[in-house]
């Protein structure tokens, strides 16, 4: 099983800019196409958070027209920059998205928590959203939830895909809105070996550290990157690097491999070798 990672679109509705530098839309096309393309094609793609930029009816109604090409199943969960009810809303012929414990106000405030067992690698969704907020926190009803749901199938190769990553990477800003207590929810993935990676977004960039027994890790941004600066006082900006996805490869003997992908157009493909001689 291929599964496709993409995170951090923040589309804007008419067409407008992000930060009034980032073509967001632009981006995602270019993605999307590119993920079309793909010789071996993903069997799913989740969609790491951050989907629009302000929360906004008519930027899920820009993001559905965006991802209308994409010929494979997507599953969606919330950053920071998203808003619940508009999410479900624009999707609701999305079931897992209905999914969830009701809030104070109904299904439409509770968090958007679900489990995909589709495929021979379990997909168990966490949200990590605080409104109004670009800081993230587990409550401790979803905490309880996933341990009780990865409880259920201890032998099932599993991913917990989520936006805020729940570990320290070096870059202040960004840590400084990252996720409330993490060692919280690494207490609940040690306790349970199946869990083959945390997958997460929010910081822009690909990182990966030891957690909970296993590896946690995030994926660039679609569009624009957070800048590299491990400086506790690092500012808050970002850099048009290179765009990105990433491909996670289940494989019964060697586990999860990932790969980073950059959206673009490159040179090459080059041989190494005429014939037989390698190319000098």
């Amino acid at each position: 099983m291929i599964l496709c990672q993409i995170s951090d679109l923040h589309i804007k509705a008419q067409g407008k800019k992000s930060y009034r530098v980032v073509d967001t839309a632009a981006s995602l096309r270019r993605c999307i196409e590119q993920v079309n393309r793909l010789r071996q094609r993903p069997d799913a793609v989740v969609f790491t958070g951050d989907l629009v930029d302000f929360g906004m009816p008519e930027e899920y109604a820009a993001l559905r027209e965006l991802l209308a090409p994409l010929h494979i199943p997507y599953y969606l969960l919330p950053g920071n920059h998203d808003e619940r009810h508009a999410l479900r809303a624009a999707f609701s012929d999305h079931a897992y998205l209905q999914q969830g414990g009701a809030g104070k106000d109904g299904i439409e405030d509770a968090r958007i928590e679900y489990v995909i067992e589709d495929h021979p690698l379990r997909i168990v969704a966490l949200d990590t959203v605080i409104p109004h907020s670009s800081k993230g926190e587990l409550a401790a009803s979803s905490l309880a939830w996933l341990d009780r749901v990865l409880g259920e199938q201890p032998q099932r190769p599993t991913v917990i895909v989520m936006h805020h990553p729940p570990f320290k990477t070096g870059i202040g800003h960004m840590d400084d809105i990252g996720l409330a207590d993490p060692q919280l929810l690494e207490q609940v993935v040690r306790r349970h070996p199946q869990v083959e990676r945390v997958l997460c977004g929010h910081l822009h960039r690909p990182i990966h550290v030891r957690f909970g027994g296993t590896i946690a890790s995030t994926c660039p941004g679609v569009s624009h990157q957070v800048v590299l600066d491990l400086d506790p006082q690092a500012a808050s900006q970002f850099v048009m690097e290179p765009p990105g996805f990433q491909l996670h490869m289940w494989d019964t003997d060697a586990g999860l491999i990932s790969h980073t992908a950059y959206v673009g157009e490159f040179d090459g493909p080059y041989p190494f070798y005429d014939g037989d001689n390698l190319i000098d």
